[in-house]
């Protein structure tokens, strides 16, 4: 039918929405945001930062997802990564179990008393189903669990020097720590020499070998206290004249087990304070006249390097180059067996072990006690030998001959029983995999007083498996692990295990796959028209006697006709039960109408010259049919040339719209602007008409001034309607100004004079 063309049609324009289609498989768990503090009074700006103490410690975030709907039985749990981000081992912060039906809310929480960095994230994960959220961002976060002024000497050693100072010789240094820290090595600190940062420096320690003003405060990132809440006291070290300490050379610096040796500074006498090191760190506080040390070789990790430090009256700080003792028996025991050995009925096992000491002697040990005859570097263990295990190094001959080390111990077990333990083979969850791997994850040995040993790496291979669905056997399911594709596979499995005269069988594993198809919907178009013009939605896979839903925008429409009729834009899919799991479509989005779409080039008010033609284009729409003043359709391209003036008629349409625009045609005026108009009411020249190449057009701009140059006139698309016939001339002959022009230039202007 064509259109009428007195009903011109212009406020409603066609939007090509996206072809592509998105598939539901699960709900979405969206990223955890910072929420204003919802304790009353509510706060109402979110945080950027979580800066807790004992003194404050309340944190929101806010949290959204999306259908299908979660299992009653779930909760959400809110999770917190380690300070790199990392949810290899994450924090839960807190959980929710009343909001499976809530998809935007709260949670409140309270940071760790260990929480310290600028690099956590959060996440949430649900229960049933199994599903993990999308991280958060990352947020600086730390508790200050100390906020007091630190203090800082020497070593840490709770002893600040005189006047905070302290002098060094030259080339020597000093090691300043807190002392006032509980759990000191767990901060981060930032170390300052003269109020400036020391670049690299954020040890509990800092090695002092340059002159300054030293402090330190606890590096608590974007939380940090301005003005230094937990700034330390001042250590102004300064250097001095070195009086050349060292360490006598020892008796030998190759000691046996049970040997000693006495190390001895070779500045004595003089009422110094005397602090020994070894590798580095201090073994004796600063002791007066100490200026011995006995190393012990009976002492397990005896060796290393040792040096002395002194300080006191009329010298500098100063420690001594190193004296390295070392083992003179050493050598290295290495058990080659695993530390669970299992023994079945009838069998043996051999422990063994490799060393690197020369010509050893070798004694195997059981439950402590020696095995006669057991004196070679492997041992045969039977079903009669259960028990702890280790082997005796000694050195046979030599300065350390009686220098011994055992091997770590091995546990040999005889099986009262083996426990069997079956998982999913990858991340599984019901009724979301199409299918999955089932394999057994854990095989332990039960000895008769109830103890548990791992022998999964030995022994997985040796048994021999029958796989079980819902109790019957599985033909073909005799490997440790089984692969399940299809949904006739669903139920629940258990495996049966057996290796010589033991068996077992596993606990039971339920497995609900989703069936592997896709479900696709369709729609007769993509774009509501508004009302009376019906979308219908539909799908090719049959829905005849099958339990299904229709949702819009995620809520169901409780419509159980097996094709959707609709006039609401809105985003649409369709969910069907499949052998009791929920099968999603693809999402169809239906959009309302734009006005913005469909353009006309140039315009839809066309101006040219008599006897000469103008062409005008449209775009934006999937057909066109343009029609004249009467009703007779003169193109269905997507262009029209017009030769005669008029008003002419283009109706677009994309799928079941249509969209009506009006074009006017119009010679070319011929005449220019008057100058002179006569405002006596007599229906001849009483307004200012001008050429309709300037008038009527929404880019040309038409200003009239006074005489005292009071713009008294301006606006673009002008109608040929000035004066008003209410406007009032004071004079018989009055002249007015106007200016005509577009965006880029003046087009025209002159004079008006107004006779009444």
């Amino acid at each position: 039918m064509k259109p009428n063309l007195s009903y011109i049609f212009t406020k409603f324009i066609v939007v090509w929405m996206l072809l592509g289609s998105v598939t539901i498989h699960s709900q979405v768990l969206n990223a955890p945001t910072p929420a204003p503090n919802q304790t009353p009074p509510a706060g109402s700006t979110p945080w950027d930062k979580a800066c807790a103490s004992s003194a404050y410690n309340d944190y929101w975030v806010q949290f959204k997802w999306t259908p299908p709907l979660v299992n009653s039985s779930n909760e959400f749990i809110l999770e917190l990564s380690n300070a790199s981000g990392s949810f290899a081992n994450a924090t839960e912060l807190a959980r929710e179990g009343a909001k499976n039906t809530t998809f935007d809310f709260f949670f409140q929480f309270t940071l760790p008393t260990n929480t310290r960095g600028q690099g956590y994230k959060m996440r949430v994960r649900s229960t049933n189903p199994a599903k993990t959220g999308a991280s958060s961002p990352a947020y600086p976060m730390y508790y200050r669990d100390f906020d007091d002024a630190i203090l800082i000497s020497p070593n840490g050693s709770g002893t600040i020097p005189p006047g905070g100072t302290i002098e060094i010789c030259n080339g020597n240094s000093v090691m300043l720590a807190p002392h006032n820290i509980p759990n000191a090595s767990s901060y981060q600190y930032n170390w300052y020499k003269s109020s400036s940062l020391i670049a690299g420096a954020h040890n509990e320690m800092l090695e002092v070998t340059a002159p300054g003003m030293y402090q330190v405060e606890i590096d608590y990132g974007d939380c940090s206290t301005a003005g230094g809440g937990t700034l330390s006291n001042v250590i102004d070290v300064t250097t001095g004249s070195s009086l050349g300490i060292a360490v006598n050379p020892p008796a030998k610096t190759a000691l046996c087990s049970g040997e000693s040796v006495n190390l001895v500074a070779n500045i004595t006498g003089q009422g110094l304070l005397y602090t020994w090191y070894k590798n580095g760190a201090a073994i004796t506080a600063a002791i007066l006249n100490a200026d011995t040390y006995v190393v012990d070789a009976s002492v397990p990790g005896f060796e290393g390097n040792y040096q002395v430090e002194i300080d006191g009256p009329g010298t500098c700080l100063e420690r001594s180059a190193s004296i390295v003792i070392t083992n003179a028996g050493n050598f290295t025991v290495t058990r080659l067996n695993s530390p669970d050995v299992v023994v079945l009925p009838g069998q043996s096992e051999v422990l063994s072990i490799s060393t690197t000491a020369t010509a050893p002697s070798i004694q195997w040990y059981k439950n402590n006690a020696p095995v006669s005859g057991a004196t070679a570097s492997s041992l045969s263990v039977d079903d009669t030998g259960a028990g702890s295990y280790f082997a005796r190094v000694s050195l046979s001959s030599g300065p350390c001959s009686s220098t011994s080390i055992d091997s770590e111990i091995t546990t040999v077990v005889l099986p009262a029983s083996f426990q069997i333990a079956i998982d999913y083979g990858s991340d599984y969850s019901e009724c979301e995999n199409t299918s999955i791997v089932l394999e057994v994850a854990s095989i332990m040995a039960e000895d008769s007083s109830g103890n548990l040993t791992d022998v999964t790496s030995d022994l997985k291979s040796a048994f021999s498996y029958q796989w079980k669905l819902d109790g019957t056997s599985v033909s073909g399911g005799t490997s440790h692990n089984l692969s399940l594709t299809s949904i006739s596979e669903n139920g629940n499995y258990e495996i049966s295990a057996s290796l010589g005269g033991y068996n077992s069988t596993s606990q039971t594993l339920p497995v609900q796959l989703l069936v592997n198809e896709s479900l696709v919907i369709s729609s007769t178009s993509l774009v509501s028209c508004g009302s009376g013009e019906n979308i219908t939605i539909s799908t090719e896979t049959a829905l005849s006697g099958e339990s299904f839903k229709w949702f819009r925008n995620g809520s169901d429409l409780n419509d159980s006709g097996a094709s959707l009729s609709v006039l609401e834009p809105g985003t649409y899919h369709l969910v069907l039960n499949r052998n009791g799991c929920p099968l999603a479509s693809n999402e169809l989005i239906i959009q309302p109408l734009d006005e913005n779409l469909i353009t006309l080039s140039p315009s839809d008010n066309l101006i040219f010259p008599e006897g000469t033609s103008r062409t005008v284009s449209a775009s934006g729409g999937e057909s066109y049919r343009w029609y004249d003043i009467n009703n007779v359709e003169m193109s269905n391209s997507s262009s029209v040339t017009f030769t005669e003036q008029g008003s002419y008629v283009l109706v677009a349409t994309l799928g079941s719209c249509e969209v009506s625009r009006e074009i006017t045609v119009s010679y070319l005026d011929t005449f220019k602007v008057p100058n002179v108009i006569t405002v006596n009411g007599d229906g001849v020249n009483d307004q200012w008409i001008i050429p309709n190449s300037f008038s009527n057009q929404n880019d040309v701009n038409v200003i009239i001034y006074n005489d005292n140059g009071v713009e008294i006139l301006n606006e673009f698309d002008y109608k040929n309607n000035w004066p008003q016939s209410t406007t009032a001339f004071s004079k018989q002959n009055m002249v007015f100004f106007y200016k005509i022009k577009n965006s880029s230039e003046v087009l025209k202007q002159g004079t008006i004079t107004v006779i009444r």
